[in-house]
C-alpha cells in the first residue's frame, strides 16, 4: 500500500506568511489606488495630474494590483506551494517594471521609491525561492 504525501506546508511555514503578507499588501495598495488614486500615485512615486483621465490610470493600476494579490491567494489558501511559487515568482515582473518606471520618470534622485520597488522585488525573489523549497511530506 502506497502512502500518499501529505502537504504540511501552510500556516506553520514562514514562506506561507511571507507570501500572504505580500499578497494582502498588494490588495490593500490596489484598493488605495481605487479609493484615492492621488494618494496611491504619491506612494508609488509618480504623482497623478488631477484630471479625470489621470485618475482612470490610478483605477487601472489598482485593479491590476488587486488581481495580482488575488491570483497568489488562490494558490496560497488551498496550500499549493509550487503553484504559489510560480504565480508569485512571475509577479516579480511588477515591482521590477515599477522600479524601472520610477527610474525613467524620476531619475536616480528618487532613492526612496526606487528602494521601495527594488526591495519589494528582492523580497519576492527570496520568498519565491523558499516557496520552491516547500515539499509535501509523508
Amino acid at each position: 500500500m502506497k502512502t500518499q504525501p501529505i502537504n504540511v506546508w501552510g500556516p506553520r511555514s514562514v514562506s506561507y506568511w511571507l507570501t500572504a503578507l505580500a499578497a494582502v499588501s498588494i490588495i490593500f495598495l490596489g484598493l488605495r489606488f481605487i479609493v484615492d488614486p492621488t494618494a496611491g500615485a504619491e506612494g508609488f512615486g509618480i504623482p497623478l495630474a488631477p484630471t479625470k483621465e489621470a485618475m482612470a490610470y490610478g483605477w487601472i493600476k489598482g485593479i491590476r494590483d488587486i488581481f495580482s494579490g488575488l491570483v497568489v491567494l488562490l494558490f496560497l489558501i488551498p496550500r499549493k506551494p509550487k503553484a504559489t511559487a510560480f504565480a508569485f515568482g512571475a509577479a516579480i515582473i511588477i515591482p521590477v517594471s515599477d522600479c524601472f518606471t520610477v527610474l525613467t520618470v524620476n531619475g536616480l534622485h528618487d532613492v526612496t521609491h526606487l528602494l521601495i520597488h527594488g526591495v519589494t522585488a528582492v523580497y519576492m525573489l527570496i520568498t519565491t525561492f523558499f516557496l520552491f523549497q516547500a515539499e509535501p511530506k509523508i
